[in-house]
């Protein structure tokens, strides 16, 4: 068995690793194809993991949320389009959903004024710009959900197939 590793600052790669209390090497059998070489290369940061390898890696870990810290943090494209999604209980992501519908109904009204044309006017933008954020609110929340399912899915509380 390998050695325990006492790194300090260790990144998400080797922190969800360990927390399935995974050696490098047996890491390696799981995933088929990544070496503990590369393994080692990733988690201590000396080479950034390629898409298909981050994939690998939050099947075998458990952890789908490895995908969107790669995406959101490492990927050149993701970096500028893909938000990092927040893991959060269920019950904060059904309160923030709920607020978020609330305050969407309130604007409602407001957002039918201000399109009905297919213009926004100077007098309209700063309602609009709200109102965008609002939605951004809800697609954020949207996300933090399916992570929610995505990562209950992996750590088999849920059936898969249940939720088809």
């Amino acid at each position: 068995m390998g050695r325990k590793s006492i790194k300090a600052n260790k990144n998400i790669y080797q922190l969800s690793r360990e927390e399935q209390e995974l050696t490098r090497e047996r890491a390696s059998d799981l995933l088929k194809y990544i070496s503990s070489d590369r393994i080692e290369k990733i988690e201590s940061e000396k080479s950034m993991p390629h898409p298909d390898e981050v994939l690998a890696m939050a099947d075998c870990y458990k952890k789908p949320s490895l995908c969107n810290y790669y995406c959101s943090h490492e990927c050149p494209i993701g970096i500028k389009s893909v938000p990092e999604i927040e893991v959060k209980d269920l019950s904060q992501i059904t309160l923030e959903m709920i607020s978020t519908l609330n305050r969407l109904y309130k604007d409602k009204d407001r957002l039918i004024d201000i399109t009905v044309d297919g213009k926004i006017s100077t007098d309209e933008i700063r309602d609009f710009k709200s109102i965008k954020q609002t939605l951004e609110t809800m697609s954020a929340t949207i996300a933090s959900l399916n992570l929610w399912i995505d990562e209950t899915i992996a750590s088999g509380k849920i059936d898969k197939n249940l939720l088809k």
